[in-house]
């Protein structure tokens, strides 16, 4: 697995069972191999995706997109892996983005998540967002994350509401989604650190 780096200072954080970290282009096939081999699981879920998205050219544009927004403060999109398993047999086993951050007044971003299908109900994605969102407030010191779910998507309600993010509304048509404009209900969570 190579996750070196020439110029970057990458967050790499431990959890219990995952290491947490971000890609680079050349780490094209780890990230291809996860939206591939979850495309089925992922559908109903994400926006649709044409053949495109799922090629190593586009794997690598994002790679590198995503990295030049880590650099420039706009964005962290984690990768997970599992660290009971060895450097050559690894795969990701799941992601956490946390995009559109905005600083100035506002201090906040939106997070975006999913879990391979082989890896889910195990508690996995829990272990990971916790981490992952102590790192957002901790060390970016963001004072609002946002994350919003389709209603039917009970599981990613339950999980974001164990992890302490409140409800604040539903959104009408808010995104499209596999193929479709899709009611989404919004929620947040705030910075413990950061006292008003």
């Amino acid at each position: 697995m190579g996750l070196g780096t020439s110029n970057l200072c990458l967050p790499k954080i431990t959890t219990k069972r995952c290491l947490l970290t971000l890609l680079q282009h050349y780490d094209y096939q780890l990230l291809l191999d996860y939206y591939q081999q979850n495309r089925a699981h992922l559908s109903p879920w994400e926006p649709q995706r044409d053949s495109e998205y799922f090629t190593e050219f586009s794997m690598r544009k994002r790679l590198q997109a995503s990295n030049d927004l880590f650099v420039h403060g706009g964005a962290v999109h984690f990768v997970a892996f599992s660290i009971n398993e060895t450097a050559e047999s690894s795969q990701i086993i799941g992601v956490c983005n946390f995009t559109n951050i905005v600083r100035g007044p506002f201090q906040a971003c939106h997070l975006g998540y999913s879990i391979a299908e082989r890896y889910q109900g195990q508690g996995l994605m829990r272990e990971i967002l916790e981490a992952a969102i102590d790192y957002m407030f901790e060390q970016r010191e963001l004072h609002r994350i946002m994350a919003n779910y389709i209603p039917e998507n009970r599981r990613s309600g339950k999980l974001l509401s164990s992890l302490g993010f409140e409800k604040e509304g539903l959104a009408k048509d808010y995104l499209s989604i596999a193929g479709r404009w899709q009611d989404h209900i919004l929620t947040s969570k705030l910075n413990p650190l950061i006292i008003p």
